[in-house]
């Protein structure tokens, strides 16, 4: 049994904008890098042996991890825990772009995106399903060389929608159910090919900073008329 403990990125400037930011480098603004260090505190105080910690290659995944590396495993270098395979979905040509201008500038593409179908993809980006083939084999891998330990995962949202949904059976199309604050804690368990949550979207550590932008896929469908396929 391994245990990870996944953390979602800091916010960013382009989290307040709602924009997509799939695998465009975008650094965490004022907010993330407070929560950021409020994390490693959280961290700090709960008394964790925890025993690795690795992170998408993408800055706002970096600069998230550095205040929990230095404060519990400082012997350790970021740059080589990194892992592109933890990266944010690929969006493709709407990658950076905010939700009202992908609806006027890929209009087609935005109305099949509200379908959130399991082979369905934004032009030039990757479908849900390649998407978490990517995911489950980066985390599967990290668990078999981490067996037995307690290992810090900073990725991205979508990666751990990926986790959710396979945790609890759901399929890779529809909207998603789970919350994923930026800095939020998430404890899962991976033994096998099973995956247990033990924790989820913890987020007392964050208590007194601004609330948080959200990305509700079930409200898009919603304002937009869509059903799901």
């Amino acid at each position: 049994m391994t245990e990870l403990l996944l953390i979602r990125y800091g916010e960013t400037d382009w989290n307040r904008e709602l924009r997509f930011q799939g695998q465009v480098d975008v650094p965490l603004n004022a907010t993330g890098h407070a929560q950021a260090h409020r994390l490693a505190q959280r961290l700090v105080a709960e008394n964790l042996a925890v025993d690795h910690l690795v992170c998408s290659d993408l800055i706002r995944t970096r600069q998230t991890a550095q205040p929990a590396l230095a404060a519990l495993l400082p012997q350790l270098s970021l740059d080589a825990l990194t892992d592109p395979r933890l990266r944010e979905q690929h969006f493709g040509v709407v990658d950076g772009l905010r939700v009202d201008d992908i609806k006027v500038q890929h209009a087609s593409a935005w109305a099949q995106w509200l379908r959130f179908d399991a082979d369905g993809s934004m032009p030039g980006g990757e479908t849900a399903r390649q998407f978490h083939a990517r995911v489950m084999e980066a985390l599967r891998g990290l668990a078999h060389q981490h067996a037995g330990q307690t290992v810090i995962v900073v990725t991205h949202g979508g990666v751990l929608d990926m986790v959710w949904r396979t945790a609890r059976g759901l399929g890779l199309g529809g909207p998603r159910q789970s919350d994923i604050p930026n800095a939020g804690l998430n404890h899962v368990r991976l033994q096998g090919d099973a995956i247990e949550i033990v924790r989820w979207a913890d987020t007392q550590h964050l208590a007194g900073m601004p609330a948080q932008p959200v990305y509700d896929q079930t409200r898009l469908q919603r304002a937009e008329g869509v059903r799901a396929a």
